[in-house]
Parts: C-alpha cells; sequence; structure tokens
C-alpha cells in the first residue's frame, strides 16, 4: 500500500468526495485524520473504515469558525496529506445572494483552506515533502447561473493553489486542485434535485454524473508518489465539459 506511514486529513469527510477521499486514503494505507461538523457521520466513517482494515480517527470542526479551524489543525498534528474538501454551495442569483450566505461561502471556501494551509504546510515544507491537494469544481472556470459566489470562492481557491505551489513546492510539497464536474453527492442532490443534476450532467462529453468515488481516484492519485512531477496544476474531472 503506497500511503503506508503517511498520515492524511481530509475536510468535508463525513459523506460526498470528502468521505469516499478518506475511504480510499485509509485503504492504500494512509492513517486518515478526518473532519466535519456532524459526530455521528463522523464516527460511522472511522467505523467503515477500521472494519476494512484500515486507520482512521475523526476530529469535529466548524470550518468556518476560524477558532474551530484553530483547533483542528492543533489537534490533528503534523500530516503528510492535506486535502482541502469542505465546502458550501450557495445557489443564488448575484441580484438575490443574502450577506450572510456570501459571508459563510468565502470563510468555508477560502479562508478555511487558506489558514489550514498556513498551520499545516510549514512541517511539511520543513520535512522537505508533502502532497496538498484542493477541490475545485468546473464551475470556476464556466458561467453557470446561479453559482456566483460558488464560482468566486472556488476561482480564488484555484488561484491559491498555484501560489502555494511557488511558495512551498521548492521544499518538496506539492499542491493542486481537482475540479469536479457534477457529481452524485448529497449536497449537489440536495440544492439541485435529480432533474437539475441530470441537467448539468447532460452537457458534459459523457453524459453522466461522477460518483465520488470517481473524483476521490483522481484525488488519491495527487496525494500519491505518482504524481510526484505534478504541482501547480489544476486537473479536470468534468467529463470533458470545459475542455470543448
Amino acid at each position: 500500500m503506497e500511503l503506508t506511514g503517511k498520515t492524511a486529513l481530509v475536510t468535508g469527510a463525513t459523506g460526498g468526495i470528502g468521505g469516499a477521499t478518506a475511504r480510499q486514503l485509509a485503504a492504500n494505507g494512509a492513517q486518515v485524520v478526518a473532519s466535519g461538523r456532524d459526530p455521528g457521520r463522523g464516527a460511522q466513517l472511522v467505523t467503515a473504515i477500521t472494519e476494512a482494515g484500515g486507520r482512521a480517527r475523526f476530529i469535529p470542526a466548524d470550518l468556518t469558525d476560524i477558532d474551530s479551524l484553530r483547533r483542528l489543525a492543533d489537534a490533528t498534528g503534523d500530516v503528510d496529506i492535506l486535502i482541502n474538501n469542505a465546502a458550501l454551495f450557495p445557489v443564488a442569483p448575484t441580484t438575490a445572494q443574502d450577506v450572510a450566505a456570501f459571508d459563510q461561502a468565502v470563510a468555508a471556501n477560502v479562508r478555511a483552506p487558506y489558514f489550514l494551509t498556513a498551520a499545516l504546510a510549514p512541517a511539511m515544507a520543513a520535512r522537505g515533502t508533502g502532497s496538498i491537494v484542493n477541490v475545485s469544481t468546473m464551475a470556476a472556470r464556466i458561467g453557470m447561473p446561479g453559482l456566483s459566489t460558488y464560482s468566486a470562492t472556488k476561482a480564488a481557491l484555484e488561484s491559491l493553489t498555484r501560489t502555494w505551489a511557488a511558495e512551498f513546492s521548492p521544499a518538496g510539497v506539492r499542491v493542486n486542485t481537482v475540479a469536479p464536474g457534477p457529481t452524485r453527492t448529497d449536497m449537489v442532490m440536495h440544492t439541485m434535485g435529480e432533474d437539475g443534476a441530470a441537467q448539468v450532467a447532460g452537457t458534459t462529453l459523457l453524459r453522466r454524473l461522477a460518483s465520488p468515488e470517481e473524483i476521490a481516484d483522481v484525488i488519491v492519485f495527487l496525494a500519491t508518489d505518482r504524481a510526484s512531477y505534478i504541482t501547480g496544476a489544476t486537473l479536470s474531472a468534468d467529463a470533458g465539459r470545459t475542455a470543448v
């Protein structure tokens, strides 16, 4: 197992892409620190991982709260892999976007990965190795009505990927982004509904939704040494939607 001896922190790990990523990292030998807001779902994830022979623990955190974020960083300790996956997904026309939801999305989608990376990346750099994977979206690069706040925060995260690569990669820490297309997660299905999600999926070249596991495969690849020459990149996993 290629990640044996590695410790990985996954935010937003209690479902969807985060949960699938946590399970796959553990299956590849990593000791997983899973974080999210729901202790019950966190306990279920840890049980699933340990029953499959992996190692995991759960740390509850609300990443819109900077003090909670700092407690998470302190409780996690040194990591080899950081997956910045947690996000809020507000959907509203620009003229109807309320300030509170806007601020919460910026806090979760930009401020949280920013200060979590700032807390954890220096120790990776001191050891001369590490991998940070940020989870974005195809909506960061194409205009989609109703997603102005979400797409802007994720475009900011992709920009941070390039800056962090410039800052940390000379010390051996790779920083990359995975930009998924429409994926069958609880968040997407709750927000968009079956019909809305199917409509977006129909705009991709493969004409279907991704499974969380398909996106997790790409994230885990970037976390391993198989991606040892990749840094500062945004890897699209969107069934060709942004390619044509």
